[in-house]
């Protein structure tokens, strides 16, 4: 199902005359976060090395992926590899690094083509320079995608982003580029490398844990937050639809007084 503008049948009122308005309304967004969490624990119950279970995650983020696009979602934001997680061994990184490496050869092409516009957003600095490369081909190679947006969180981290964002800002102002009473939630969040997403609307946590882990701090602010219990190698359809089901019976009050204000629109 097309996410970006589709073509719609207009009719003038006073001359009856029909015409296509390639800028129709797109469908509103639905944007949903993940944080994976799990594979090793899944790995250990199956006697596994952990290596196994960051590869068995990869492939539910496969499945998760097209799920995320039958259910009805139009971006979804995954955490990969925070900025914490280079204090792991050594050899569960370059695995890591190497698992990025086989889904983005082997799986560019086929998202591209599928419409997925792909965005990795993170710190750059501290990353294979071959890592580096293919990020930036990975978006280059999709980036006038519209039906699916997946973004993947590498070497992010939420207050690494915030106050690279309190950097840029100070040096406008410095620089009498920004006047300080022109800064508003709205602006602040323009400077963040998540500026050009809608806002999170459910932010997910697999294998029982209930934190952030220094992830979309900012972005969470009014998300709704779903915990499950499933190990990320065991995620697809049916636990994303869970969430979703969850989701869709939250009332959304920003702030409001009164329930049901905003309700989720699918």
């Amino acid at each position: 199902m097309p996410l970006g503008p589709t073509d719609a049948l207009i009719i003038n009122p006073q001359t009856g005359e029909k015409s296509h308005d390639v800028k129709a309304p797109a469908q509103k967004s639905l944007h949903v976060a993940v944080i994976m969490d799990g594979n090793g624990r899944w790995a250990k119950a199956k006697n596994q090395i952990r290596t196994m279970g960051h590869k068995a995650g990869v492939d539910a983020l496969k499945r998760t992926i097209t799920a995320a696009v039958d259910l009805g979602v139009t971006h979804m934001t995954v955490f990969a590899f925070s900025t914490e997680n280079w204090r792991r061994p050594e050899a569960e990184v370059n695995d890591l690094m190497g698992l990025l490496r086989a889904f983005i050869k082997s799986d560019l092409e086929r998202l591209r083509r599928e419409g997925v516009c792909v965005r990795i957003v993170g710190q750059e600095e501290g990353l294979p320079a071959d890592i580096v490369g293919m990020v930036n081909e990975a978006h280059e190679k999709t980036k006038d995608n519209s039906r699916f947006y997946l973004q993947v969180a590498l070497n992010y981290g939420a207050q690494a982003d915030i106050i690279e964002a309190v950097k840029r800002i100070a040096t406008e102002v410095r620089a009498g580029d920004l006047n300080p009473d022109d800064i508003t939630p709205e602006t602040f969040g323009g400077y963040l490398s998540t500026h050009d997403l809608p806002p999170l609307d459910l932010l997910i946590r697999t294998s029982g844990e209930h934190r952030l882990s220094n992830f979309l701090l900012w972005e969470a602010a009014y998300a709704e937050f779903v915990f499950q219990d499933i190990l990320w190698p065991d995620y697809g359809y049916e636990p994303l639809k869970a969430a979703l089901d969850i989701f869709a019976r939250r009332d959304r009050r920003f702030g409001a007084v009164e329930a049901g204000h905003v309700k989720p629109a699918f």
